[in-house]
């Protein structure tokens, strides 16, 4: 297999994510002026996309209301520095049940949704790129599933590239790559697809060299794609996916670490990953060239 290294990189930063880090780390910002603000320092210290959920600002706790995201989505298009908008729509699946010997009903913690539900802030604040998880898996949680339907993947993707929102396939495993091909045969998401390969995430593709490059063997190659790895692999995965022919993804969802003992900010893992890319000799674009590369549009939300 020659080394076919992508030369010109795109660093994406997933700001806070949706998991149970808000007291773990006082960088992790909660209300939408803290996740902004971080965004904006992100994309200062050289990412071009940032991927942002929303949380409630008191508790910290992962959210869907519309207003938060309109804030944080308002402050970043305000800001002093351009960057891609990305944002998430992975909420809204997530079942819980209740137990081995008494599944059902679901227990508190379930947040299931339609589709038109799931990608409601996606239409009021038309960003650039929003998430599609491409598949059902279970997480680390004993009784916790995450869920998305092939009719539920269907009616979402179909409504994000109705609304000229691109789609980025998050791919936890090789099913998942399988199923995101069909999409684009069945007409549902476009031929020139994104997708980010999520790795080690329990119980998905682990993190192993083997099983990246049997994902990376799986995007079709007019698709571009990003990769991350959670932890300490975070930055490891940085150099695999630029040597693999990717872009790359940090940021404080998937990993809260800096060096051993040392928490980090966003900006801090930016910074460390635009370093990595450019000591393996590649160059990291900007936002502009990530709209041209990837076919994207900056709209004005809905008023």
């Amino acid at each position: 297999m020659p080394l076919e290294m992508n030369r010109e990189v795109f660093v994406t930063c997933a700001v806070t994510g949706s998991g149970s880090t808000q007291d773990r780390s006082p960088h992790v910002p909660r209300s939408p002026k803290q996740i902004a603000d971080s965004a904006i320092d992100a994309a200062k210290a050289g990412a071009a996309v940032v991927h942002c959920h929303v949380r409630d600002p008191d508790s910290g706790v992962p959210s869907r209301r519309l207003d938060l995201y309109r804030e944080v989505t308002e402050r970043i298009r305000a800001a002093d520095v351009d960057v891609v908008l990305n944002l998430t729509a992975g909420m809204g699946g997530d079942m819980i049940f209740g137990g081995v010997e008494n599944p059902l009903p679901v227990v508190e913690g379930t947040d299931m949704v339609g589709a038109s539900e799931r990608v409601a802030h996606v239409a009021q604040c038309l960003p650039e790129i929003c998430t599609l998880d491409c598949g059902t898996m279970n997480f680390a949680e004993s009784d916790y599933v995450m869920t998305n339907t092939p009719g539920m993947l269907v009616a979402m993707g179909g409504l994000m590239t109705k609304l000229g929102v691109k789609p980025e396939i998050e791919a936890f495993d090789t099913g998942h790559l399988w199923y995101a091909k069909q999409l684009v045969k069945e007409g549902v998401l476009e031929k020139s697809a994104l997708v980010q390969l999520c790795m080690g995430v329990p119980w998905g593709a682990p993190d192993d060299l083997n099983t990246f490059m049997a994902m990376v063997n799986n995007v079709p190659d007019d698709w571009v794609f990003s990769a991350f790895g959670l932890g300490r692999s975070q930055m490891p995965y940085v150099a695999a996916s630029v040597l693999a022919g990717g872009n790359v993804r940090v940021g404080l969802e998937d990993n809260l670490m800096l060096d051993k003992g040392v928490l980090a900010s966003n900006a801090q893992l930016v910074e460390r990953a635009v370093g990595i890319v450019e000591n393996l000799g590649a160059r990291v674009i900007g936002p502009d060239e990530v709209r041209k590369k990837l076919g994207l549009v900056k709209r004005a939300p809905v008023a």
